[in-house]
């Protein structure tokens, strides 16, 4: 594989389906301690979703227990 004068590469075809990147995709490039690592980008709805999910973990605590829950839920209430 060879760089351009421009600083482009071409990602191969078989690695652009294996991680789902086409025309337009986003990457981040990374140096790392064995050399250049190219990798999709998570896309920015994706990331403040990721972000609001975390904060939302454990915040739903009720005080019920799961059985407690499931009957308030359900048609038939005992």
């Amino acid at each position: 594989m060879r760089l351009t004068t421009k600083g482009q590469v071409t990602i191969p075809q078989a690695l652009r389906r294996r991680y789902g990147l086409s025309a337009q995709s986003e990457v981040t490039i990374e140096a790392t301690e064995g050399g250049v690592l190219i990798k999709p980008a998570v896309a920015p709805r994706l990331r403040r979703l990721k972000t609001a999910l975390r904060r939302a973990r454990g915040s739903a605590n009720s005080g019920l227990t799961t059985d407690e829950i499931m009957r308030q839920t359900r048609d038939d209430q005992e």
